[in-house]
């Protein structure tokens, strides 16, 4: 049920977006709204005061994280934290997009010492408050920035945190490439399409392959931070834990709809231009583009594999030992094929320092990239 202050803000977050729209000539680029829809100060889906994250519907929330399902979600992932803290000679930990902060608690609980500095970077100021409250008894480690500094050194962990970065979509209509916008119906918000010379990242000899009506997206912005984070790390490595697919699987001809989706109560949609403000909306990653994004610029990608995969490597199973039947429950959640264990991809990136990272020596699908 929609509240009265979640409709308000909706509207207000609308009148916002419909202002951005005439100021841009009645067209608005994707990208754009997305990143309003979500991150407009106060408004968006990420800025507002809405719960988020949770195991449950009836908890107000719109959907469960990994660190949220199981806390043996970050004490697995510790351990390749641990290891590239200590391979790359540094005691610093950077997460991007920390949500409620149940991630950085699990990782600072476990890595203790090890650790002397963990940085969030987000964008939310709700989130923010919420992340202090859970992380009160760490403060003296933790720091929140606003901004990247010209260099840094560490680790840096990303879960779900691509896939929230805003896209531009493109839509085949059989005879050309166009950009979809979003355009002013009377009051009302739709999808309006314009020629484009962008295409998919595929070859040109594929792209005859797409039906009429194909839609699909890519990630210039997920590409770009992944590249200024690869030019501003002097030393260190970074894990991306995100659901995605290699550019073969994601610009696959019968992947027709693309893959954006809209999350509330955990429920799915496809309807972004709804409720706006009241419900996450996301995009699979394209792992084979964030590869060569960060190994252009500078990143060895030190592997890529399924969350299955990383988790068993980190010892996952071997933690389980003596779990209660509901936490062993909950963590086969992030194994299972059918749940986070196959549509979860790892992908681990070094720069200034060479090892054979934990959790991606088994399993490796680097060659499928």
């Amino acid at each position: 049920m929609q509240t009265k202050e979640a409709g308000s803000v909706s509207a207000a977050l609308a009148r916002v977006i419909r202002g951005a729209i005439t100021r841009d000539g009645g067209w608005l680029p994707f990208d754009r709204y997305m990143a309003l829809a979500l991150y407009a100060p106060g408004l968006g889906y990420y800025a507002n005061t809405s719960r988020k994250f949770g195991t449950l519907p009836s908890s107000g929330s719109d959907f469960v994280t990994a660190p949220e399902l199981s806390p043996l979600f970050g004490r697995t992932l510790a351990r390749q934290v641990g290891q590239a803290l200590q391979a790359c000679g540094s005691a610093e930990v950077w997460e991007f997009g920390a949500g409620s902060g149940a991630l950085a608690a699990q990782l600072l609980e476990v890595l203790g010492d090890a650790v002397q500095a963990y940085t969030i970077v987000d964008l939310s100021g709700s989130l923010r408050e919420r992340q202090r409250e859970r992380l009160v008894a760490h403060a003296h480690k933790v720091r929140w920035v606003d901004a990247l500094p010209e260099t840094m050194q560490g680790v840096i962990v990303g879960n779900e945190v691509l896939d929230a970065m805003p896209v531009q979509l493109l839509h085949f209509d059989g005879a050309q490439w166009l950009e979809r916008g979003v355009v002013l119906a009377g009051d009302t918000l739709a999808f309006g399409d314009r020629p484009t010379a962008l295409r998919p990242p595929v070859d040109e000899a594929e792209l005859d392959q797409f039906a009429p009506g194909y839609v699909t997206e890519i990630h210039p912005q997920a590409e770009a931070f992944i590249a200024t984070l690869a030019d501003r790390l002097t030393r260190g490595a970074a894990f991306f834990i995100d659901y995605g697919f290699p550019a073969a699987e994601y610009y696959h001809p019968q992947r027709v709809g693309g893959t954006l989706m809209c999350h509330r109560a955990h429920r799915a949609d496809a309807d972004p231009l709804a409720d706006v403000g009241e419900k996450d909306i996301t995009a699979h990653v394209n792992f084979s583009a964030i590869a060569l994004a960060g190994q252009d610029a500078g990143f060895d990608v030190l592997g890529y594999t399924t969350q299955a995969h990383f988790l068993m490597n980190c010892g996952l199973l071997d933690l389980l030992q003596g779990a209660d039947l509901r936490s062993t429950a909950n963590a086969q959640k992030l194994l299972t094929e059918h749940e986070m264990g196959e549509l979860f991809k790892v992908i681990g990136f070094a720069k200034g320092c060479a090892f054979e990272a934990l959790g991606l020596a088994a399993g490796d699908r680097t060659h499928s990239l």
